[in-house]
């Protein structure tokens, strides 16, 4: 029996998910979960997570709600390469380290990421965190290193281009301006694969590109 994964790819974190089991050739099967429809709110999706969020897994008679305790179980069940959660002691505790940080600052910032229009005083505020957060995440996380960990993609990097990528999604382009930032999108894109990359992502760039989300101005 193939693990089932419930997404949505316009979630941020079951991109993530999507990408890694794609990209390790993890068998699963792909269970469309509608946000904007609701259907995370239903009875029958309590089955599987009475979170009631995406992403979600089933293996079997085991489920499991969260992205990151979701990464770790594939990471250790089908015994991926050792880049993404690194057997070193220090790497890895720097990708928990990273996955810690950005649930109260990139993830934090919710006007931002979201696909609704928010309040304009409550964006300005927003925007100040935002450039924040980016030099934060420049300055202490990325350094001069071509990723989080050092000199291969893990899941601290794969987490990161997700919400990134959800601020451009609505409308926000946060690379626009810092070229350090750019190159280590690219050299994500690279090892990711970028055909898989877009695919990813397709439905939130076309949710943006056809107006189904809200372009705010830029900052």
């Amino acid at each position: 029996m193939v693990v089932e994964l419930y997404l949505d790819l316009l979630c941020q974190p079951c991109r993530s998910v999507y990408i890694f089991a794609k990209k390790n050739n993890i068998p699963f099967e792909f269970k469309h979960v509608e946000l904007l429809k609701g259907e995370h709110l239903c009875e029958e999706f309590d089955k599987v997570n009475l979170l009631r969020k995406v992403p979600a897994l089933r293996d079997g008679n085991f489920t499991l709600a969260e992205s990151i305790a979701i990464l770790l179980y594939l990471s250790r069940k089908f015994n991926t390469p050792d880049h993404w959660y690194p057997s070193d002691v220090q790497k890895r505790a720097r990708v928990d380290e990273y996955l810690s940080w950005q649930h109260t600052a990139i993830r934090g910032n919710k006007c931002l990421w979201a696909l609704h229009p928010f309040p304009a005083e409550r964006l300005e505020r927003a925007v100040e965190d935002l450039k924040s957060t980016m030099k934060q995440f420049e300055e202490k996380f990325l350094q001069d290193k071509p990723f989080i960990v050092g000199s291969e993609i893990s899941l601290a990097d794969l987490m990161a281009i997700a919400e990134l990528m959800q601020a451009l999604g609505a409308g926000w382009d946060v690379f626009e301006g810092r070229p350090k930032l750019t190159e280590w999108r690219h050299r994500v894109e690279e090892a990711i694969g970028k055909e898989l990359f877009r695919e990813a992502h397709e439905v939130l760039l076309n949710a943006r590109d056809t107006g189904a989300a809200p372009l705010p101005l830029r900052y």
